[in-house]
């Protein structure tokens, strides 16, 4: 007697909303709501299931339509996860759900969401077409553009879980179709974006004068970088790339240290460095100057610039110019470099005078070994200096004291150049090369101050270099 008394108890225990969602009893989970709004996305306390989990998984439209929409206090959780990591679209998907599937992905359901095991909507609703024998949910799923390629945590990809028998063969064809359709519209996609990439390469090395063996190598870098890239959007399988570390030979001002700014750009616009970062260090930022204090002070440096580039300065001066029986710290420092070189977080760039530069790199086995590419930067002619100078006044930033200046129409590059080798020499012109420029143009513009008047209101006169403000900065500057 107890025991029916119980059984009839427990019948008429009240129902959940979930309880409601699951049956599509629309009034009740109105009521629910309308009582309590805080139960939009309540857990049931076994599968930490939502209502919409439920409905969605057992195609209760009337009900899902309107959690979807329903205004309280809070919005449904689209992408709750039950205790499986399944959102409300992979309950749809694993029981065929094909109605709430498209509304879901129709209010914006990410159909690449994973569950615990790495499976995607897309992996469930093959398993559920390879046992009910309808696929209109893998279709629906696909057309959302769901990834045939997506792989679960065992590696699998939805193609993968099925067998190599005939009665797949349907499924099979559908998902192989939309893999390749894919494949070409990544390819497809690569493209446009490889494209704009060696735009923006093409456009860093408008900027560089000069230097035409160094700009082919980093177009032909670029371009294999950016090749890989397709390749694996196409899903074809290729080693990943180390760049070299390099060499820049050369006397100052020739442009070392704005290619390894580019080149920064560069690696790290193909995904081969985290970061675009360039640290630019000398030996006294490496060595330190007692016993002890040079490998922290150049294992800080090195951490900071992992992940980038590593620009070491004057490098020659790490080794000494005649042996001695006291170690010399700059070796120190130099070995620190040297020992994180193969490990792919760092790329290093040795630069220098070009004369002991090649002693370092004749002296030291290790340095070869690992340093595999070598550039030289030639001394820039009058005409470079020139055109170096017309471009640095296109491409002022709104910090620079040029920032709105411009050349007077006589300062053309044949004018300006012959004006550079009348009034520098050519020890000057080798010892600074584009370094001269900077100060050329700081002091034209000071000149240019000197002679205006204070009632000037003429917008061009007050903002316009003239062939003899050029003049007298240089002489300025030879003096």
């Amino acid at each position: 007697m107890q025991r029916v008394k119980d059984q009839r108890s427990r019948s008429t225990k009240p129902p959940t909303i979930h309880v409601s969602a699951q049956s599509g009893d629309l009034p009740a989970v109105q009521k629910f709501l309308r009582e309590n709004p805080s139960l939009l996305n309540d857990r049931n306390p076994v599968m930490a299931n939502t209502p919409i989990h439920v409905s969605a998984g057992h195609n209760t439209i009337e009900v899902l339509k309107f959690l979807l929409n329903f205004e309280g206090p809070e919005k449904v959780e689209l992408e709750a996860k039950n205790m499986y990591g399944e959102t409300p679209l992979h309950m749809a998907a694993k029981n065929g759900c094909n109605e709430a599937a498209s509304i879901l992905l129709s209010r914006g359901a990410f159909v690449e969401a994973k569950a615990n095991n790495g499976m995607t909507p897309l992996h469930l609703s093959v398993w559920h077409s390879l046992r009910a024998e309808d696929i209109s949910t893998v279709k629906t799923l696909l057309e959302y553009n769901a990834d045939c390629s997506a792989k679960d945590k065992e590696g699998k990809t939805p193609l993968d879980h099925l067998s190599q028998g005939p009665e797949h063969e349907k499924l099979r064809a559908l998902l192989t179709l939309y893999l390749e359709k894919q494949r070409k519209r990544r390819a497809s996609e690569a493209c446009s974006e490889t494209k704009a990439k060696m735009d923006e390469l093409e456009k860093e090395l408008s900027k560089l004068v000069g230097l035409d063996e160094l700009k082919l190598q980093l177009r032909k870098w670029a371009k294999g970088m950016l090749l890989d890239e397709r390749r694996r959007a196409l899903g074809l399988r290729v080693g990943p790339r180390r760049p070299p570390h390099m060499a820049f030979l050369g006397n100052p001002g020739t442009g070392k240290t704005m290619v390894a700014r580019i080149l920064g750009k560069l690696l790290f616009m193909v995904g081969i460095l985290p970061t675009d970062k360039v640290t630019e260090v000398q030996r006294t930022d490496l060595v330190g100057e007692f016993v002890g204090h040079t490998g922290p002070k150049t294992r800080r440096v090195i951490k900071e610039a992992e992940g980038g580039i590593l620009f070491v300065d004057e490098a020659y001066r790490l080794i000494p110019m005649q042996k001695s029986d006291d170690k010399d710290y700059g070796l120190e420092a130099l070995e620190e470099i040297m020992s994180v070189m193969d490990n792919g977080k760092i790329v290093v760039i040795f630069a220098g005078y070009s004369e002991p530069m090649k002693r370092v790199i004749t002296s030291n086995e290790g340095f070869c070994r690992r340093v595999t590419k070598f550039f030289t930067f030639d001394d820039f002619i009058t005409e470079d200096l020139a055109k170096i100078l017309h471009l640095k006044m296109s491409n002022q930033t709104e910090d620079s004291l040029l920032y709105g200046f411009k050349l007077d129409p006589s300062c053309t590059v044949k004018n300006v150049e012959n004006l550079i080798n009348t009034e520098t020499t050519d020890k000057q012109r080798k010892e600074m090369n584009a370094g001269l420029v900077d100060p050329l143009l700081v002091n034209a513009r000071e000149n240019l101050d000197l002679r205006l008047s204070f009632d000037c209101i003429d917008t061009d006169e007050l903002l316009t270099i003239t062939i003899e403000d050029l003049q007298n900065g240089l002489r300025l500057i030879s003096r």
